[in-house]
């Protein structure tokens, strides 16, 4: 059901108008907006998101208009929850982005107004971070960089996959029903277990990706896999569109190790009725399918990464308090006391600790001073574990640590095991 709006409107003269999504017509007009961009199949994306996702809001859908009622551009605002170790990190995606092709060029970028009323709402709804899956470079100018794995192509070719074994008939495999979603709750949990760094997914938007993604961008077949004795053991979802000529599998549980083989069996005889020449498993270094398909004989042919900004410097440190608290416990360092600075080079921050809790993160203005100084696009790396501190300075001059913040640092961020599954 559609959420109530008020109505956003900020005229930017020229007879353009940016505005949020605040009723059933709205949606229509840029459900086909964002068709005639991206394709046909973002029309009922746009829609399902929009109305029936559980944790999407109108209002976070922005577009500008003319003075005709005709949209020309628009992006959204999808919320993420993550899990950060034992602290809860929240992230804005900015999805969906789009201009019509007369108004891409010259002397004003609407994505430009778009993307500043896009982080006045990250900002006063409490996000710590801003993500985005978009194209190389661009997004640079807005202040984000690579900071996590997105896309991975871990392929495994048809005729490496045995035939099928006698022991394929201990298992049930079938399409996920609503009936499977405590299980499927289930499994995705003890499966996001072995990372450090995951998206939270409840039942409700599990339920979402069951009954709200068909016909759309983001349509995905759920399959599991029951024992002997009726019980889901697994699952694995195999998306409809993707990059690449495979069969692409974008998400699975842990496996165990026959019941893997025979998810791959299931996957290859897909591929063939469907005409794809491989398998493409866009999944965790961690998985267990993915493993067993490497003992296969997969191999990467690359990937790309998710692009992130921070939002709030003190906001994200509080977020993951938690987490930097249990590492200092964990560590030579616990008890501390001490204020440390972080310089970002425009600004720097306090980040006082006190008995080995972070107290606060305050803002120290501009500084020549302190021990650790990073450029603030690569703020998001370290913090999520992407990059460790030695591969950051062999890559980059301009991230300095001197002394003892060395072992601090090293001991506060170390590298994470991190994959964000899709929740819409």
């Amino acid at each position: 059901m559609l959420h109530p709006t008020a109505a956003d409107a900020h005229p930017l003269g020229g007879g353009l108008t940016l505005r949020s999504v605040s009723g059933q017509a709205d949606i229509e007009r840029l459900a086909a907006f964002n068709a005639l961009i991206h394709g046909e199949l973002v029309d009922g994306m746009t829609r399902n998101l929009i109305v029936h996702h559980p944790h999407t809001r109108p209002e976070h859908w922005l577009f500008i208009d003319d003075e005709a009622g005709r949209v020309v551009s628009s992006l959204c605002l999808i919320p993420w929850t993550w899990r950060y170790g034992p602290a809860t990190l929240r992230s804005g995606e900015m999805g969906i982005v789009g201009t019509l092709p007369e108004f891409r060029h010259g002397g004003r970028s609407l994505v430009a107004a778009l993307v500043e009323r896009f982080d006045e709402l990250l900002d006063t709804e409490g996000y710590a971070l801003s993500h985005i899956q978009g194209i190389p470079y661009y997004y640079r100018r807005y202040g984000y960089d690579y900071a996590l794995p997105l896309e991975p192509h871990l392929n495994l070719e048809l005729r490496n996959i045995p035939d099928a074994r006698s022991a394929d008939d201990a298992f049930t495999i079938r399409p996920a029903r609503p009936d499977d979603l405590p299980a499927l709750v289930a499994l995705y949990n003890e499966a996001a277990r072995m990372l450090d760094l995951f998206a939270e997914r409840d039942e409700a938007t599990w339920r979402y990706l069951l009954l709200d993604t068909a016909g759309t961008a983001m349509e995905a077949d759920t399959w599991v896999i029951a024992g002997w004795d009726g019980s889901v053991i697994g699952y694995w979802r195999v998306a409809a569109m993707g990059f690449g000529d495979g069969l692409i599998v974008s998400e699975a549980s842990q496996l165990p190790h026959r019941a893997a083989q025979a998810a791959l069996r299931h996957l290859k005889a897909l591929a063939e009725a469907r005409g794809k020449p491989y398998l493409r498993l866009n999944l965790a270094a961690e998985s267990s399918l993915a493993r067993m398909a490497q003992a296969w004989g997969a191999y990467d042919a690359g990937g790309y990464e998710w692009q992130i900004k921070v939002v709030d410097v003190p906001r994200l440190f509080m977020q993951i308090a938690p987490a930097l608290e249990q590492r200092l416990a964990r560590s030579p360092f616990a008890g501390l006391t001490e204020t440390v600075l972080l310089n970002l080079y425009r600004e720097a921050f306090t980040l006082r600790f006190e008995d080995g809790r972070l107290a606060a993160v305050e803002h120290a203005g501009f500084t020549d001073e302190g021990t650790i100084k990073i450029p603030p696009s690569l703020l998001p790396k370290l913090v999520l574990g992407h990059r460790d501190r030695v591969a950051l300075r062999a890559a980059y001059p301009d991230f300095a640590v001197w002394g003892e913040a060395r072992y601090l640092l090293d001991v506060l961020f170390p590298p994470m095991r991190s994959f964000l599954y899709p929740t819409y």
